[in-house]
């Protein structure tokens, strides 16, 4: 397994973003992506939400009282639904509910904090149609980050919270803190400073991993061991603990960042069943 993970860490990287144009990165990585299987056993509508362009996925045998909120990841700045089309199916087909998938705004065009706004609007609309709590929020990489600061803003606001959240691979620490992060400290940065706009890049809504976790709810995590974000994931799990969460961590011994996306391969689709079972587990 370890060297069929270690190929495909070097696949899944798609051409080299050097001297390319933003809007050409853009469609690179969806075009990357689109190469992934999509199973026959799900239906694609496209709708709003909270204002912002959606995919609902449909499964053939779903609970139609109960649902999944997805935050696609990228670092604020590249990913759409379209390139996920693939790990929403997946998803769906795990969790037996339909999955609602959020095109939130990107950077650079769009600075903190517009994604929150837009992952906030959608929760609260998506509420109207089912309970808050037979929500799940999941996201991956940045996406991660963003459901974790919808759950701190929600709750700031006094509003009701997801059921449960699924955090792949989260991006929680725009400070790059962690030991994990090692010499790529400045990258991810950088990275997070094109997002973050006027705003310090320990704010709550670009850090959620610094946020007042009492109060959220059940937590499932996974993260590679390898990655860069490691920390993000571990310090979380430690965190959410403390504060009375129940949270719990799934640390990959072998693999990449993100690798549950790239459902073309044994390991990514077993975490996603591992996600679906601890939907069915935690929303009622």
């Amino acid at each position: 397994m370890r060297e069929y993970l270690s190929g495909m860490g070097d696949l899944s990287k798609p051409k080299s973003k050097l001297g390319m144009s933003l809007v050409d990165e853009r469609a690179n990585l969806d075009s990357f992506m689109s190469r992934l299987p999509i199973p026959e056993q799900v239906v694609f509508e496209d709708l709003t939400l909270g204002g912002r362009p959606a995919k609902k996925v449909l499964p053939n045998d779903l609970a139609a009282d109960r649902a999944v909120l997805f935050f696609h990841g990228g670092g604020y700045r590249v990913g759409s639904l379209d390139g996920y089309k693939s790990f929403m199916a997946y998803l769906a087909l795990a969790c037996g509910v339909p999955v609602y998938g959020l095109d939130y705004r990107l950077s650079p065009e769009h600075t903190y904090p517009a994604a929150l706004t837009d992952a906030v609007s959608a929760f609260v609309e998506l509420s109207q149609t089912f309970a808050p709590e037979r929500i799940m929020c999941v996201g991956d990489s940045a996406g991660g980050g963003l459901a974790l600061a919808s759950l701190l803003r929600l709750k700031e606001n006094g509003l009701a919270l997801a059921g449960a959240a699924a955090l792949l691979s989260a991006w929680l620490d725009g400070t790059a803190s962690g030991e994990s992060y090692g010499m790529r400290r400045a990258e991810f940065c950088a990275g997070m400073r094109s997002y973050a706009g006027d705003y310090p890049l320990d704010a709550v809504g670009l850090s959620p991993l610094f946020g007042d976790h009492v109060g959220l709810p059940p937590l499932l995590l996974q993260v590679v061991n390898s990655e860069p974000m490691r920390d993000d994931s571990t310090q979380l799990q430690q965190r959410a603990s403390s504060a009375g969460v129940d949270s719990r961590i799934e640390i990959f011994e072998y693999g990449f960042h993100d690798f549950q996306i790239f459902t073309d391969i044994p390991e990514a689709r077993s975490a996603i069943v591992s996600i679906g079972s601890f939907f069915k587990e935690e929303i009622a």
